[in-house]
Parts: C-alpha cells; sequence; structure tokens
C-alpha cells in the first residue's frame, strides 16, 4: 500500500526553513536565500540579471515586481504544449535585508491543468497555437498563498530552485566574490558544435526529490500505467532539468528493438513532417491493439527528445523490448538490453521506462511466482539502480483490456477512468525508507492524469494535427482501469 501520509506532506512542504545546506544544482533547496543589502540596491542587478540572460520582462517600477514573456517549454516544438512565465516579487525583510519570491506561471493548451469542468482544446495547427501564443498578456493576477493555486488553464507555483539560481549570480556580483561558484554548465554532447545557457532552456517547474537520484552512473527504474499524457513529460522534464545541471541522459524506452534505427533517424532529423512518417511507418506504431506504449505522448516525447539534442544537449535514446520472446525470455532479453547501454556509459543518467510489471525488482509475479522481471534481473547487475513505481491523482488513460463482450483472444482499447490518489498537482520523486513487495523503492508521483490517444489516430503519424476523428473517443463504455 502507498505511504500517501508521507507523499502527502512531502508535496506541500517544500517551502520550509532548516539548517540543512542546498548540495545540488538540481535539488530543491531547503530555506529561502537572504540578500544582506536593502532590496533598493539589489533590485537593480535583478534586472540586469534577467536582461543578461535574454529572458524579457515586463516592470511594475512602483512595487519592485516584474513578470518575463512567456516562453514555451522544451521551445520551437510544432506540438501542444505547455507555457512559462516568472514573476519575481522583491520584499523587504529588514532595512538592511531582503529576498526575491520567484513564481513559476505555467498555461496549458489544453485540459491539463484546467480546473474540474473545464471544456479547452488541446492541439497545435499551422503551427499556431490555438487560444495561447507566447504574446498572450496571461493576466493571472497576483500570486495566492506561499505554494501554488490553480486558474482556468494555468497554474502559479514558487520556485525555489529560480530563487537560489539568482542568487548565487547577483550577490556574487553584488559582492565581487572572484571565487564564487561559476554558473553549472549543460551537458553538452559531443558532436556539439554549440550548447545554450542553463537559463536558456525551459524545462518546467523542478521535480521535488529528483536532484539526489539524477547522478553519472545512475539508473532510474519508473514503472508506469501506459496511455497517459502526464508519463511522457515527467521523463522529458526529468532529462531536461538533469542535462542543463550538467547530468548527461540516455533515456530507455519500452518500444520494439527494431525500432531503433528509426528513433536514431528521427531524433539526427529537423523533425518535418517527412520525418514524422518515417518515424510512424513502423508497424508498431500502427499496431490494431495499440497499448499505450504508442501514444501521443510516446511521440512527442521523442519530439522533445530531439529538441533537446538539437540544441547541442547530450541526450540520448535506446529502446529495449523484445516483442518475439515470452514470459522470462522476454524478460531476460530485456534486462540483457539495459545492462548493455548502462554498461557501454557509465557515466550517464540513465531513466528507463517500461510497464510498472517490467520495472519491479523482486522476484514473482501474482500469476508467476518464480517470474524474474526486468527490474530484477538490472538491480542484481547494475549497483546504483533505483525502482519507482507510477503514484497518480484519478483521470483517464488510453488501456487495452480483454474485450468487453468476453472474447478473449480480441483486446478492448480505449479511454478509461482511472483511480489513484491526490497528493497534488506537482511531479514529485519520493523514497520510502525500505523496499515494498512489488520491489519498488518509491514512487514518482505525476499528479491527474489524462489519456493519451495512439498518435497515429491523431493525424496519421503527425502528433499535434488535432485530428482524430478516423477513432473518435466512445463514451459510455469507460470501466475501471487501476486502483492504486
Amino acid at each position: 500500500m502507498m505511504r500517501w501520509s508521507v507523499l502527502a506532506v512531502l508535496a506541500g512542504a517544500f517551502v520550509v526553513t532548516g539548517c540543512a545546506t542546498w548540495r545540488s544544482d538540481l535539488e530543491i533547496p531547503d530555506r529561502e536565500a537572504i540578500y544582506e543589502q536593502p532590496l533598493e540596491m539589489v533590485w537593480p542587478e535583478v534586472r540586469e540579471f534577467f536582461t543578461r540572460n535574454e529572458l524579457p520582462f515586463r516592470e511594475d517600477r512602483g512595487s519592485m515586481v516584474l513578470e518575463t514573456e512567456w516562453r514555451q517549454e522544451f521551445g520551437g516544438s510544432r506540438i501542444a504544449g505547455f507555457f512559462h512565465r516568472y514573476m519575481v516579487v522583491g520584499r523587504r525583510e529588514t532595512p538592511t535585508s531582503c529576498k526575491l519570491q520567484i513564481f513559476r506561471i505555467t498555461k496549458s493548451t489544453g485540459r491539463t491543468l484546467s480546473a474540474p469542468g473545464s471544456e479547452l482544446g488541446w492541439g497545435q495547427t499551422a503551427g499556431r497555437t490555438e487560444g495561447l501564443s507566447p504574446e498572450d498578456d496571461g493576466n493571472f493576477g497576483a500570486p495566492q498563498g506561499e505554494v501554488a493555486v490553480a486558474a482556468g488553464s494555468g497554474q502559479t507555483q514558487r520556485d525555489m530552485v529560480m530563487e537560489w539560481r539568482v542568487f548565487r549570480d547577483v550577490d556574487s556580483r553584488m559582492a565581487k566574490d572572484e571565487s564564487a561558484p561559476k554558473p553549472v554548465k549543460v551537458a553538452r554532447a559531443a558532436k556539439a558544435t554549440s550548447a545554450p545557457s542553463q537559463m536558456a532552456v525551459e524545462c518546467g517547474l523542478p521535480i521535488l526529490g529528483l536532484g539526489k537520484q539524477a547522478k553519472p552512473g545512475a539508473v532510474m527504474l519508473l514503472g508506469e500505467l501506459h496511455g497517459t499524457r502526464e508519463v511522457p513529460r515527467f521523463v522529458a522534464q526529468s532529462a531536461c532539468q538533469a542535462l542543463v545541471a550538467g547530468v548527461p541522459v540516455t533515456v530507455g524506452l519500452e518500444l520494439p528493438l527494431e525500432n531503433q534505427t528509426r528513433v536514431d533517424a528521427f531524433l539526427e532529423s529537423p523533425g518535418t513532417d517527412d520525418d514524422w512518417l518515417k518515424l510512424m511507418e513502423s508497424p508498431f506504431w500502427r499496431s490494431p491493439y495499440p497499448d499505450g506504449r504508442g501514444s501521443e505522448g510516446m511521440a512527442n516525447l521523442l519530439e522533445q527528445l530531439r529538441l533537446l539534442r538539437a540544441l547541442g544537449l547530450d541526450v540520448e535514446v535506446f529502446v529495449f523490448d523484445h516483442p518475439k520472446a515470452n514470459g522470462q525470455e522476454r524478460e531476460d532479453a530485456m534486462a540483457a538490453t539495459v545492462v548493455h547501454q548502462v554498461e557501454s556509459s557509465p557515466t550517464r543518467f540513465h531513466l528507463i521506462l517500461s510497464g510498472n510489471v517490467h520495472s519491479r525488482t523482486k522476484k514473482g509475479l501474482p500469476w508467476d511466482p518464480e517470474r524474474k522481471p526486468m527490474g530484477y534481473l538490472v538491480k542484481d547487475r547494475l549497483d546504483d539502480v533505483v525502482a519507482l513505481d507510477m503514484a497518480y491523482d484519478s483521470g483517464t488513460a488510453w488501456i487495452c483490456s480483454v474485450d468487453s463482450k468476453g472474447v478473449q483472444d480480441k483486446l478492448d482499447c480505449g479511454v478509461r477512468d482511472t483511480k489513484g490518489r491526490n497528493n497534488g498537482e506537482r511531479y514529485f520523486v519520493h523514497l520510502w525508507e525500505s523496499t515494498n513487495g512489488e520491489g519498488y523503492q518509491g514512487v514518482f508521483y505525476v499528479g491527474p492524469v489524462n489519456a493519451s490517444l495512439p498518435a497515429v489516430q491523431r493525424g496519421l503519424g503527425r502528433p499535434g494535427s488535432n485530428d482524430n476523428s478516423a477513432h473518435p473517443a466512445r463514451e459510455g463504455e469507460k470501466s475501471l482501469a487501476s486502483t492504486r
């Protein structure tokens, strides 16, 4: 059983004070950054920081508040996505000290961030986002409370990682401290002629708890419920945040091994319509029983990783499923592929995504007590491995199950309700004190989930085209997908 009381405390308690020190650029600070200078002296340097890092802003000069312009998450993509801006509020602590509170405002083109009952559209046409552009005023008003507020299709959450990034730069410049830490360099690909600065890449709100896991040589097994929008976004954000913190990343996906050449070609491509179609020509994406691994969200994940690579960041992707094998043979083959990839690049952070049966690290399954899952075999061969089960709030997912009419040799695929537990809307990673009965050391939480339809049903292999007319979602036929 999930330790939900612990998770709820974690999700809501990241703004605290304490004696612990901040150790890594990926870790969430446990205390506020205090400037030992009057706010009037600090504010001009704050403005200069955002100007220097090419984050255009508008300012309320009379109240020490500025707001940056919208930036798209994984900017440059034609796919539907999320937009972010910062609201920076200067606050006086004493006449000679101050602090900055930085709020990240996130807006979605779809219903992912919408209040219950909202019916906003999801998708993008002709390269233009419906209902939102980076020039959109997005008047959310002032943030409410210390942590977060949801409003329509947007959210505002405090970003303490950004607060400390600004503090380290501004405070050292004001003190003219030559020994101050230098800006973190992103993980630049070996073949790249250039790479962006850390501040130039929009990776979304920092994921709580990721910093302690995302390090060179570590392997993070993610056991998912297939067919959601949120899990692929979690993987993309995790990879992006590790990359801009200087950690090279390899992402492993449970796609058939014969798709590796197509995936490699797509990642090296400019992402044109032809590139999309070549990727989607594989029988895997066009299966008559798409199980969620070939979803629009998964295709979008490949697009987001392609964009990061195009920027010069050091991200690799490999696939490891062996669909022609069955039972233990398949688990053995998947584990061998994963172990080979990790041992071939031991200085990288490996994110391995699979169904949550394969990623278990304990022997035995309900229908086969002798089965050794892929995760069990990987953990036995490698040193630094952590397995995380998926945690989520209720919503929907694209699920394949036994035909509702009782036909045993036929699968019924479609949008199904999922039952989860509410631990807020912010993504986080949480490890328990001990491993549970399924071999998981903790969870990765993705908030409320939304079904992601098969990519080829969203415009013949061109995700984001907002066309699912060939296979519309059926109403009134939902069934429970999971009780986790």
